[in-house]
C-alpha cells in the first residue's frame, strides 16, 4: 500500500481498476516522501469521497496509518477514501505554511485523478480530521468556501467537514499548552507574534465556515478538553453555521 505512484499495489485480485488504479493504492501529490495519500476505492461507480486527516499534534512520527482501519471501513461502506499524509513539524517543509498547503494540494489532487478517469463524485466530498487533523480539515473546508484562510483547496469544494476531538481554537490550545508547545511549533510563534497566521489557521477565528459541520468530542479527553469543542460549537452556531455536535 505504500508503493510510489506508477508502481501501485493491488490488494486482492477482485480490485476494481481505473487506468491502473487499484482498490488500495498510494499516490503522490508532491515531491516530498510525505506528500502522498492512500486511495481506497469501493466496488462502486462514482462514489462520494471522504478525505481523512490524521492527528498527532502535526508532528513526526504520527502518520496516516493511524486512520487506515477507518479508511478501510469507510471503503467497505461504499465511500472512496483519500487518507492524506502531509509534511509535519520535525521534517523539511513542515509547519507554517507547508503543512496547511500540503492538505490543500492533496485535496486538489482529486481533481487530477478525476480527469485521469478515476471515477469519483467530486460533488460529494467530505473532510474528516482527528485532533490536529481536525484543525486542518476545518481550516481547509473554510478556505474552500472562500472564507478567510489563504491556504486552501481551489479545485475541489467539500460539502461537509467533521472534527473528531479537533483542535478548534488554536489560541486556547496555545494558552493551555496542548501537546507541550505544539501550536507554537506549527505556527512558528505566539498569537501576539503572528496574528495573521492564527487568523488563517484557527477554526474559531475563521467562523463562520459556511459549510455543514460534525463535531465529536469525548468528555474524558485529557489532551484536548471538551470545553474547547463546546465553546466552538456555540460560536459556530451563533455565527450561522449548521453544526451537529456529538459528545460522549
Amino acid at each position: 500500500m505504500h508503493d510510489a505512484e506508477g508502481a501501485d499495489s493491488d490488494h486482492g485480485d477482485s480490485g476494481r481498476r481505473d487506468r491502473g488504479i487499484a482498490m488500495n493504492t498510494t499516490l503522490s501529490y508532491g515531491s516530498s516522501t510525505s506528500q502522498v495519500a492512500d486511495l481506497h476505492l469501493p466496488d462502486a461507480d462514482r462514489p462520494p469521497v471522504v478525505c481523512l486527516l490524521h492527528g498527532g499534534f502535526w508532528r513526526v512520527p504520527y502518520g496516516r496509518d493511524e486512520l487506515t482501519a477507518m479508511a478501510e471501513d469507510l471503503a467497505l461502506s461504499g465511500f472512496a477514501v483519500w487518507n492524506i499524509e502531509y509534511r509535519r513539524v520535525g521534517e523539511a517543509g513542515g509547519g507554517w505554511p507547508g503543512t496547511l498547503q500540503d492538505v490543500a494540494d492533496a485535496i486538489d489532487r482529486l481533481a487530477q485523478l478525476s480527469r485521469d478517469h478515476v471515477r469519483l463524485d467530486l460533488d460529494r466530498v467530505a473532510l474528516v480530521g482527528h485532533s490536529a487533523g481536525g484543525q486542518l480539515a476545518l481550516a481547509a473546508a473554510a478556505g474552500a468556501q472562500g472564507v478567510g484562510a489563504r491556504v486552501a483547496p481551489r479545485r475541489v469544494r467539500p460539502i461537509a467537514v467533521a472534527g473528531l476531538a479537533a483542535l478548534t481554537d488554536l489560541d486556547l490550545a496555545y494558552r493551555l499548552d496542548c501537546g507541550n508547545g505544539a501550536v507554537k511549533e506549527l505556527i512558528g510563534g505566539t498569537p501576539d507574534e503572528f496574528t495573521d497566521r492564527y487568523d488563517n489557521a484557527s477554526p474559531l477565528r475563521l467562523l463562520p465556515l459556511r459549510i455543514a459541520q460534525l463535531i465529536v468530542h469525548g468528555t474524558a479527553d485529557t489532551v484536548v478538553p471538551v470545553e474547547m469543542a463546546r465553546h466552538y460549537v456555540d460560536a459556530a452556531t451563533g455565527a450561522g453555521d449548521t453544526v451537529y455536535y456529538v459528545e460522549r
